[in-house]
């Protein structure tokens, strides 16, 4: 059965052809013979208690030089499509936390969103690692800067995060004796106003940051290392990280074995875990990415199995 796909995302001219997830998904919805819609955020909009989109018919294709072709726009309730990729990159401010309120309408009223909007607020992609604590390296959240210190003082070498970050800005590292933690500590938390993350540093960092992608509960079996780069201490690829995908460890399948069924639970589809050594630091849940690495080094179609598991749920 033919379906109408609906993706919510930023503006597609201005995606990396090579690399984004989203269009993964979208050749793989096509080739299945769905139909697909395209808004941005702004598209969105309530009438009479309905949530309603303007959207636009959207063709994709496999040519860096043309992949896409967008029809005239119509309006209609969005409660009219069977399922929403809500797929609008952070930062996860008031505007997406709006985005997620009109979706939840249609979601009311049958549309299937994904991931689930309450879902999408409730699991901050930092906090929601915590509630697995034995995956977790030591961590704390707090905006006092007595109880940050003093969790410095205890495990020393110290990455300091703001919870709301995205792509590796605002991380600090501060080590055992280093006079800056003060003015650190001043800046991330607004002088004791804004929680935030501080997590014992974790040296396997130098051996990449690994992202490890879960569809509909499924593991994937590979993960992309993020490794940094020449003194950098990140290794997300927006800050300049190098990917090399790779074969999930006994601890890497371990750890998402964890979380597999709660995000299930949550609605959570399509969900991407950061791992660095044998510590679960993040939950990404917005608009996980690295799908074309792996799959550009492995034989596995994971758009695919995501576009089969709306179908099914489509279904049911």
């Amino acid at each position: 059965m033919s379906l109408n796909i609906a993706i919510v995302m930023d503006p597609i001219e201005s995606i990396n052809y090579k690399k984004d997830t989203s269009l993964a998904m979208l050749w793989s919805a096509q080739a299945r013979g769905h139909n697909l819609w395209y808004l941005t955020p702004e598209d969105l909009f309530l009438a009479d208690g309905r949530a309603m989109a303007t959207m636009q018919p959207l063709e994709v294709f496999k040519d860096p030089n043309h992949f896409y072709e967008l029809g005239n726009e119509v309006t209609r309730p969005l409660a009219e499509v069977d399922a929403v990729l809500m797929r609008k990159d952070p930062p996860f401010d008031m505007n997406f936390i709006y985005a997620t309120y009109l979706l939840e309408m249609a979601e009311r009223e049958g549309t299937l969103i994904v991931n689930r909007p309450q879902s999408l607020r409730d699991c901050n992609e930092k906090l929601f690692a915590t509630w697995f604590p034995q995956c977790c390296p030591p961590v704390m959240v707090a905006s006092s800067a007595k109880q940050l210190r003093a969790f410095h003082q205890q495990h020393g070498d110290t990455i300091f995060k703001p919870l709301d970050g995205m792509g590796g800005s605002g991380i600090f590292r501060i080590k055992e004796g280093d006079s800056n933690i003060g003015v650190v500590l001043e800046t991330l938390t607004e002088h004791g106003k804004t929680p935030i993350m501080a997590q014992r540093y974790l040296p396997e960092i130098k051996q990449g940051d690994k992202r490890i992608l879960i569809v509909n509960g499924e593991v994937i079996p590979y993960a992309l290392a993020r490794l940094p780069s020449q003194g950098e201490l990140r290794g997300n690829l927006a800050a300049g990280g190098t990917g090399v995908a790779q074969p999930l460890s006994e601890r890497d399948l371990w750890i998402a074995s964890q979380v597999a069924s709660s995000l299930v639970e949550k609605g959570l589809l399509f969900v991407g875990l950061d791992v660095i050594g044998d510590y679960l630091t993040e939950i990404n849940v917005t608009s996980p990415t690295c799908l074309r690495e792996i799959e550009a080094s492995y034989d596995i179609d994971i758009a695919e199995k995501l576009i089969i598991a709306i179908e099914q749920d489509r279904d049911n």
